[in-house]
């Protein structure tokens, strides 16, 4: 595959067609300059219809037919949905979890552990690959589908995280570290014999619990793995090996994923691929497409795949005029080269019945389709501009999966002790309200892990609910601001250690080195806002708290030399005396900015404001705010390329912020200040030509 190409295709199953109509199918495509397709992912049971009966007819006719009309192929091994048979025959290769053993029906509810699933899953691999692995219409492979541990607690995952704690341990002081590290000699939960250790599914204490499921991610990482190993030997010269990874779903993409580690699963994979869908119509704000799509950039340092996103989907978000074409310019803005629509036709029985693809049950061209069509004619267009496509970013996200964990744990919304299980992961809310924050004032970040040293190699550090994490990580995070870093905090941070251990010092603990702060109390804030100070006016914005307040005091020593500056306090008869977001910077250093309460998001965006215009971080920031999005890349060239977007239903201008710039899909020229126009929903992509 050239690695410049930009792929726009469906998911498309022929299996699923109420009636033979390939011939028309392809037709279509062709029209809408779809390049490639994915297949095969979803019904092993038709390739196998009994236990080592293979047939692999239609996906070969599929094949066939695509080579003939210069359609490429992905070919997605058919694992995540396993055949009746198998369930019959093997009862417990249904995952056992929480709320007991799954129950036969719905995809993804087996033991990804298990011998058995296991063992039919390969041979289902190798007899597809030995059928198909020499066809020329194939560019690559799919693993499995949004693989994740699908909540397994069965009886041999616990056992092997028995023994993944033991070897851990050995050389570790043992149990009497474990049961130090974890405090277990709280309500008689001490283990003083590894034969004695009881199921976790039920545990009270939080470290054990997040330890289980740091566990259970990894067994998403070795899934993956083991499918990595068994498809490469088939790869031919050019191919690749993609996977399809999602995100916290709330009836949408939304936030990191809690069952995956995003950044280990992928070290297996060629090209990083996800799973990005999103609000429409009025609530389309293009937040998730950014989301997404800066963690799966930044993870592999290069473009990436939308291997699925929504074309008309569900009644609330089937596209305003627009909307489609707008859509799949935000997707390139950062950084996709392929996109793909789940899916080509709406399915006419079963589950995702009205999950509605480009075409409707009718089959016929209707406005979604034709939409697609320009898209397709224009991204041929902007393939030769987008070679070599590179982002160029000073700002980093940091995220972690274990404070995710740990936050399901010890919530900061609610009653203290967890007596309430979340369906949604309350991490993900100030997760997403920090880049929110940032996306909305036009500042580009990439998105990575707290374990990545790539990390230290930006200028400015956003690290949201870094609850846990270890001495060494925050010292480290600590150099970086002496070395002239900048970093951003939310409240909750550098509370607990590695093992989701409350450290003994005033908190922020580690990081009060570089902040200059520390509080001892919290309290839950009713009727709480901010007073802003002389640096950070907050007076045109609403900055009522919710949920989570600390009490902050400042180094009077370092405020007195005018290290510390508080930047906000609370508006309140008994707070008003505590600081709610400070602001370190001593002499030559870099600067770490505090933010002690859940504050809204207007209230992060001008903190940022503050930060990145203080230190001139960012001196190419467009002025511009949402719904204007403006995202640039370098291409091979080394000339800028900029996607200006609109979301919004009205018509919207800004002066040209660049120097002189062509319109990739019109020609137009643009000089410096020269008004450029986007319609109500509108895109427009700039080439830089100074």
């Amino acid at each position: 595959m050239n690695r410049d190409q930009l792929l726009f295709g469906v998911a498309y199953y022929r299996e699923y067609m109420p009636y033979e109509r390939i011939d028309q199918d392809i037709e279509m495509m062709k029209k809408a300059h779809i390049n490639y397709v994915r297949i095969g992912e979803s019904t092993w049971s038709t390739y196998e219809k009994d236990d080592g009966v293979f047939d692999f007819s239609t996906l070969l006719v599929v094949l066939d037919k695509m080579h003939a009309a210069g359609i490429s192929v992905i070919v997605g091994t058919p694992t995540y949905a396993i055949p009746s048979w198998l369930a019959r025959k093997y009862p417990d290769i249904m995952a056992e979890t929480q709320q007991g053993r799954n129950r036969y029906g719905a995809r993804q509810l087996m033991d990804i552990t298990h011998p058995a699933y296991l063992y039919y899953g390969d041979r289902i691999i190798t007899k597809m690959l030995e059928a198909v692995h020499n066809h020329p219409a194939i560019i690559g492979y799919q693993l499995d589908n949004e693989t994740k541990y699908y909540g397994c607690a069965s009886p041999n995952v616990q056992i092997a995280f028995v023994k993944h704690l033991k070897q851990y341990y050995q050389e570790r002081g043992g149990l009497q570290q474990l049961n130090a590290d974890f405090g277990l000699d709280y309500w008689s939960n001490r283990i003083d014999s590894w034969e004695d250790f009881p199921d976790v599914r039920d545990t009270i204490n939080g470290s054990l619990a997040c330890a289980f499921k740091k566990f259970q991610r990894s067994l998403v990482t070795n899934y993956l793995q083991h499918q990595a190993d068994l498809v490469r030997p088939y790869l031919k010269e050019g191919q690749f090996l993609t996977h399809n990874f999602d995100f916290e779903w709330r009836n949408y993409s939304f936030g990191v994923q809690p069952d995956v580690d995003h950044f280990a699963a992928a070290k297996c994979l060629d090209v990083m691929g996800c799973d990005i869908y999103h609000p429409g119509q009025e609530d389309l704000t293009g937040k998730e497409i950014a989301f997404g799509g800066d963690e799966i950039y930044a993870i592999a340092d290069q473009r990436y795949f939308v291997l699925e996103t929504e074309a008309q989907a569900f009644k609330n978000w089937t596209p305003f005029p627009g909307q489609l074409y707008l859509q799949a310019m935000a997707h390139l803005a950062s950084g996709a080269q392929l996109i793909g629509y789940w899916h080509w036709h709406s399915l006419h029985n079963s589950f995702e019945t009205y999950w509605k693809g480009l075409l409707s049950h009718d089959f016929k061209a209707n406005p979604v389709y034709n939409e697609a069509c320009q898209i397709g004619a224009d991204l041929e267009k902007l393939q030769p501009v987008l070679a070599g496509f590179r982002k160029e970013r000073k700002v980093c996200l940091v995220v972690s999966n274990e404070c995710l964990s740990s936050i399901d744990y010890f919530p900061y919304h609610g009653p203290s002790l967890n007596t309430v299980k979340y369906s949604e992961h309350l991490y993900n809310d100030v997760v997403r309200a920090y880049y929110d924050a940032l996306y909305e004032e036009n500042i580009e970040a990439d998105i990575r892990t707290l374990s990545d040293e790539r990390i230290f190699d930006y200028d400015l550090l956003v690290l949201p609910l870094l609850y846990t994490a270890s001495d060494e990580q925050l010292q480290k995070l600590n150099e970086f601001v002496r070395r002239g870093g900048h970093v951003i905090y939310s409240f909750k941070s550098g509370y607990a250690d590695e093992h989701v251990k409350v450290r003994t010092v005033d908190q922020p603990g580690v990081i009060s080195e570089v902040t200059g702060c520390t509080y001892q109390l919290i309290a839950e804030p009713r009727h709480v806002t901010l007073d802003g100070s002389a640096e950070l006016n907050l007076d045109d914005v609403d900055s009522t708290l919710s949920d989570f307040l600390e009490m902050v005091t400042v180094d009077a020593q370092r405020q007195e030399q005018g290290d510390v500056t508080v930047l906000a306090r609370y508006h309140h008869q008994y707070y008003q005396q505590y600081a709610a977001i400070t602001y370190s910077q001593k002499q030559g250093e870099g600067s770490a900015t505090y933010i002690g309460a859940n504050v809204p998001k207007a209230v992060i965006a001008k903190v940022a404001d503050y930060v990145v215009k203080r230190n001139q971080l960012l001196p190419e920031r467009v002025s511009c705010k949402f719904p204007l999005i403006v995202r640039s890349a370098v291409n091979g060239q080394g000339q800028k390329v900029h996607f200006v977007l609109n979301f919004s239903c009205q018509n919207q201008s800004l002066p040209n912020p660049y120097g002189r710039c062509r319109a990739v899909l019109t020609g137009k020229e643009y000089e410096h200040g020269e008004v450029l126009e986007l319609k109500d929903w509108g895109a427009l992509v700039l080439q830089e030509l100074n």
